[in-house]
């Protein structure tokens, strides 16, 4: 399958730039009138699915769904927990995108795992804020900081809570970016049995990403804030607006839109992008990206920096902390499967990672896989889930059947 034609990722079918505001306004009205993810994509396709909720420490209401078992239950009793955390403008659809053979929340719940799926502060999924409305600036004041240290915690916190169980994590991109911040947490980390890391990242200078690189170079973070924009919907005006001005920059290809971003993804359907469409993408806040942008100008994983006056009120310190990612135990358990072609975890980042963790680590190099490919590859089952769940199942967990 081609990976190009991917105007229509962002815009499906469009075929000129002129037709852009048409298409996201269009494509934005298609996954009205779904009660939650749950009725949305996995009880049409016959699994068990339970939403619930679980509300942070600053007051964000987060959806998390939990799917107990496989289209068939079988007799065991025991199933461990594993968690599935969704990257940046992604929700937890991501991980049933595809036919069940091709997904890995639903070849999970079939091998025997209690799947859970967490849904960050912001996207379609969750559930808003128990005094704040979601146009309110405060609303969206936050960055994968607080993903890291309050988001998580709660959705683990509930899981444990439900299942007292340690529980597996999977992460893809944002989804690897909490982990690391959160993982220097000691109670996150005791929580888990281990974790597999798909597309991980921690540091970005080296981004390939022509598209990043050009939305950086133009400080599009800092022209959102000086528009008052708080929240970045990919289907809104302004963000279609942002497009069309790296566009117009000739910095990008934009005939090939989703490569210029992602890196060649090697085997994304692309006939399944309407589809895809029907949920993806979910907002993210500009904070954020403003936070994602300082990470590759700077080279550092480190706290939001706020300038040297307010980083003294916030942190004592003139500069933000840097994540300590060599306190992630050196006993605890990550998979970290990363691809050749992949525009955002780029291998040099990748490799300056690798030598400031000391935890142990198992390594799976996928050579054609771009930054997509991790959630919507085709041929995942066997280049990358089912490694998944071998590699958790050698690391078993209390009240874990490993002959599972």
């Amino acid at each position: 399958m081609k990976s190009t034609r991917v105007i229509g990722f962002l815009r499906p079918l469009c075929a000129c730039l002129v037709a852009l505001q048409w298409c996201v306004s269009r494509v934005s009205t298609l996954s009205d009138g779904y009660d939650g993810l749950c009725s949305a994509i996995l009880h049409p396709w016959g699994y068990p699915c339970v939403e619930y909720t679980a509300t942070t420490d600053d007051g964000f209401i987060l959806g998390i769904q939990r799917i107990p078992h496989g289209r068939i239950k079988n007799l065991v009793e025991s199933r461990p927990p594993v968690f599935l955390q969704h990257g940046l403008f992604q929700g937890g659809d991501t991980w049933f995108e595809n036919n069940p053979d091709q997904s890995l929340g639903f070849l999970l719940a079939d091998a025997g795992f209690d799947v859970w799926v967490g849904n960050v502060r912001g996207t379609r999924w969750s559930h808003g804020h128990v005094s704040l409305p979601k146009t309110a600036k405060e609303f969206w004041d936050w960055s994968f900081d607080e993903l890291a240290m309050s988001d998580l915690p709660a959705m683990l916190d509930l899981i444990y809570s439900e299942t007292k169980m340690q529980i597996y994590y999977v992460g893809h991109s944002q989804g690897t970016i909490m982990a690391f911040a959160a993982f220097t947490n000691p109670k996150v980390v005791n929580r888990l049995g281990a974790a597999a890391l798909l597309s991980p990242i921690a540091f970005l200078a080296n981004i390939t990403s022509p598209f990043a690189r050009a939305a950086v170079n133009m400080h599009l973070d800092q022209f959102a804030k000086s528009m008052g924009v708080h929240q970045l919907n990919l289907r809104s005006e302004f963000a279609v607006e942002m497009i069309d001005r790296v566009c117009a920059s000739k910095q990008v290809n934009c005939g090939d839109l989703l490569t210029s971003i992602t890196g060649p993804n090697c085997c994304f359907n692309d006939s399944r992008i309407p589809y895809y469409l029907q949920f993806e993408p979910h907002p993210s806040s500009t904070k954020n990206i403003e936070h994602l942008f300082q990470m590759i100008r700077k080279g550092t994983f480190a706290r939001f920096d706020y300038g040297w006056l307010r980083n003294w009120r916030e942190y004592g310190t003139s500069t933000p902390p840097e994540y300590d990612i060599s306190s992630i135990p050196q006993d605890f358990p990550v998979l970290m499967a990363y691809g050749g072609l992949d525009a955002m975890a780029d291998l040099n980042d990748i490799t300056l990672m690798l030598g400031n963790v000391l935890c142990d680590v198992e390594l799976l190099y996928l050579e054609n896989y771009a930054h997509l490919d991790f959630v919507l590859s085709i041929n995942s089952k066997h280049d990358l889930y089912e490694p998944v769940v071998k590699f958790f199942r050698a690391h078993p967990t209390y009240g874990f059947d490993s002959t599972l």
